[in-house]
């Protein structure tokens, strides 16, 4: 297990274009770190700094209070693991979790012994005499897993490991991740485009767009309360909708020629106190923050009219037009709007975020 300090780590390639702006980060021993974004934000980049597959072009990459830039790949005591595998496809299962060990001139009974107790952690005891091509993706992926936890490495580097597998292998292939970490207490650094990966693996999210970190949090911190615009568009499926709104000196939200009044709300102190008020902002709500219902006569929300119903199961999302704004609510399914019928909709108060126009960061207020 390992300590890691990133210090205005910086990759400049030399064409001039720069990929990773002052990335600052202290990874605490054991954490399961998740780099995020889209592609091109220089997530893989920083991933391989750490492997040293990349030159850092400036900064300092610290592991357990050793600057480690200037080491070869061989001496930092990582273990990567990639997105297409990179099995052999002419040794057995065994051999290829062994060969690293080989190379090592390891002694036999140990090889043995890191082997059998990787592939009893993974579930491939089984398949110790298969070749990848008997296997399944999932297996494949496990083998490719086991080959790098034979190693004990002091840090795991994963890079969209499950990107090359469906749906529903990558949900039960993002579980025993989690198991696997826990089980072994080691730091591991993963990257992914998948934010629903890094919401439910992460003990910390690093969130990343052109080159620079937007926001560092626990994935509870980074959905709850996200730091700016990019962040809480990126966070979220379905993702949040997003407004132009006034915010009047009299304590109200004007937005698609409708008045919400927020006077008395913790929001509306934190827009007073930073000078908010007479000015427009960017208003953001998720979709199970608005409430929608069958138009009702005597109901007070403002009205529209459904689009489309898409059946989730538990849940439903409801897609209306407000003002001629696309908007999508999540609802339980259990009523049943159909496309064309009269809704009312309004908005939980509590849980509105106002975004600066100009600088597109988030004009602070608590959200729990």
């Amino acid at each position: 297990m390992a300590t890691m300090q990133f210090k205005n780590i910086n990759k400049v390639y030399i064409n001039g274009v720069q990929a990773v702006f002052d990335f600052n980060m202290e990874v605490k021993d054991g954490e399961f770190i998740v780099l995020v974004g889209p592609s091109g934000c220089g997530k893989s980049t920083t991933l391989r700094m750490v492997a040293g597959l990349e030159e850092i072009s400036s900064g300092d990459l610290i592991i357990d209070d050793v600057r480690i830039n200037d080491k070869a790949p061989k001496d930092r005591d990582i273990a990567m693991v990639f997105q297409n595998y990179a099995l052999y496809s002419h040794m057995t299962v065994y051999h290829n979790m062994a060969f690293s060990l080989i190379l090592r001139k390891e002694n036999s009974d140990f090889i043995h012994e890191r082997v059998l107790w990787a592939a009893e952690v993974l579930g491939l005891t089984p398949y110790l005499n298969r070749r990848p091509a008997h296997l399944s993706g999932g297996q494949r992926q496990r083998v490719a897993l086991g080959r790098a936890i034979v190693r004990d490495p002091k840090i795991f580097l994963l890079d969209e490991p499950l990107s090359n597998l469906d749906a529903k292998l990558r949900g039960s292939m993002r579980k025993e991740l989690k198991a696997l970490h826990h089980r072994l207490g080691t730091t591991m650094i993963y990257v992914t485009h998948d934010q629903i990966e890094a919401l439910t693996l992460a003990d910390r999210i690093v969130i990343m767009k052109d080159g620079y970190v937007q926001q560092i949090g626990t994935p509870v911190e980074v959905y709850n309360n996200p730091a700016n615009l990019f962040v809480a568009n990126f966070i979220g499926t379905p993702p949040m909708n997003f407004f132009d709104a006034m915010i009047t000196k009299d304590g109200k939200i004007v937005v698609a020629g409708n008045e919400i009044d927020i006077q008395g709300h913790d929001v509306f102190n934190a827009l007073k106190e930073k000078k908010y008020l007479g000015k427009e902002v960017i208003m953001g709500i998720r979709p199970e923050y608005i409430r929608v219902e069958k138009k009702k006569s005597g109901y007070k929300g403002f009205p529209s009219v459904c689009d489309i119903y898409e059946l989730l199961g538990s849940d439903a999302l409801i897609h209306f037009d407000i003002a001629n704004i696309a908007v999508t609510a999540k609802i339980n399914s259990r009523e049943v709007i159909d496309p064309g019928e009269e809704i009312t909709y309004d908005f939980d108060i509590e849980h509105i975020y106002f975004f600066d126009k100009d600088t597109e960061m988030r004009i602070y207020a608590e959200h729990k």
